[in-house]
C-alpha cells in the first residue's frame, strides 16, 4: 500500500478518518466526521461531507458531492449517514445525499459506477454491480438491486424498487416497481421484454433464461390477471429460483409493477 497523499491545496478536517494510501487532489474539502477507506481517490474539487462513510478503493471524480443534506423537507438536522461499501466509482458532479431520520443512512454497495451529474437522494440503497448513467435520478427511498442499469437522464419516483439484473433505457419515466430480469422504457415505463443479453454475460443457464421467457408470457402476454399469473407461476415454476425471486419481488411490492399500455 502507498503513503497516503493529500494535496497542500485540499481542505482535510483534522478529525476525519483518512485511510493508508489515501490520495487527496487540490481544493477537495473533507469534513470531519468523514471515514476514507485504504487506497480510495478523492479527486480535485470534490466534497465529501461530515457522516460519510467509505469503504476501500472508492475512486470520487472531480466535483463530486458525496453526503450532502437531505433535500428532504422533513429533514431538521438530525445526524444520518451516507455509507459506500468497496471499489465504487462517483463521476463528476454527482449528488449523493445522506439521509432523513437519525442513525438512517443512505446506502451504496460494491463496485458500482455512479456517472456524471447522477443524483442520489435521502434514504436511497443500492446494491452491489450498479450502472446509473450520467443525470440518472433517484428520488427518496428508491432501492435499487444488483446489476441493474439505469439509463440517463431517467427519474426513478420516491420509493421505486428496481430489480436485480433490469435495464431501464435512457429518458424514461419510472413510477412503479420495475421487476428483475427486465427490460423497461418509456414514459411511463413499460415492459420490453428480459434482459436477455445481460443474464448471458453474467453466467445465467440457457434453461434458467428459458424459464424466466415463459414466465414473462404469463405475466404480461396471458389473460390472466396479476394475482392469478402469480399463483400460476407459484403453482407451475416454484422450482427455478429465479422465477421464486421474481414472484416474491412482485408480493412485496407497495407502487405496483410497471405494466403494458393499454391496447387501443
Amino acid at each position: 500500500m502507498t503513503e497516503t497523499q493529500i494535496h497542500p491545496m485540499a481542505c482535510v478536517d483534522p478529525a476525519a478518518d483518512i485511510g493508508e494510501g489515501v490520495e487527496i487532489g487540490p481544493f477537495a474539502v473533507i469534513e470531519s466526521d468523514v471515514v476514507i477507506g485504504a487506497g480510495s481517490r478523492i479527486a480535485a474539487h470534490a466534497i465529501v461531507h461530515s457522516g460519510t462513510r467509505m469503504g476501500r478503493d472508492n475512486h470520487i471524480y472531480p466535483g463530486a458531492f458525496m453526503g450532502g443534506d437531505s433535500q428532504d423537507l422533513k429533514w431538521r438536522g438530525e445526524e444520518a449517514y451516507l455509507i459506500l461499501g468497496d471499489r465504487n466509482i462517483i463521476r463528476e458532479g454527482a449528488t449523493l445525499n445522506r439521509a432523513t431520520g437519525a442513525g438512517c443512512a443512505t446506502r451504496l454497495g460494491d463496485d458500482n459506477l455512479i456517472m456524471a451529474y447522477a443524483h442520489v437522494a435521502h434514504n436511497c440503497v443500492i446494491g452491489n454491480h450498479v450502472v446509473m448513467a450520467n443525470a440518472a435520478t433517484l428520488a427518496g427511498w428508491v432501492t435499487v438491486e444488483d446489476w441493474a442499469i439505469i439509463g440517463g437522464l431517467t427519474p426513478i419516483h420516491q420509493f421505486c424498487r428496481l430489480g436485480q439484473h433490469c435495464i431501464v433505457g435512457g429518458k424514461a419515466k419510472v413510477t412503479r416497481d420495475i421487476p428483475p430480469f427486465m427490460l423497461a422504457d418509456g414514459q411511463p415505463a413499460k415492459p420490453y421484454g428480459l434482459n436477455v443479453r445481460g443474464m448471458k454475460r453474467r453466467g445465467f443457464s440457457p434453461e434458467v433464461i428459458s424459464a424466466l421467457k415463459r414466465a414473462y408470457r404469463v405475466l404480461y402476454r396471458s389473460h390472466f390477471l396479476l394475482h392469478e399469473a402469480v399463483a400460476h407461476l407459484k403453482r407451475e415454476m416454484s422450482d427455478v429460483t429465479e422465477v421464486v425471486t421474481l414472484v416474491r419481488f412482485i408480493e412485496e411490492t407497495e407502487r405496483g409493477i410497471i405494466r403494458p399500455y393499454p391496447r387501443s
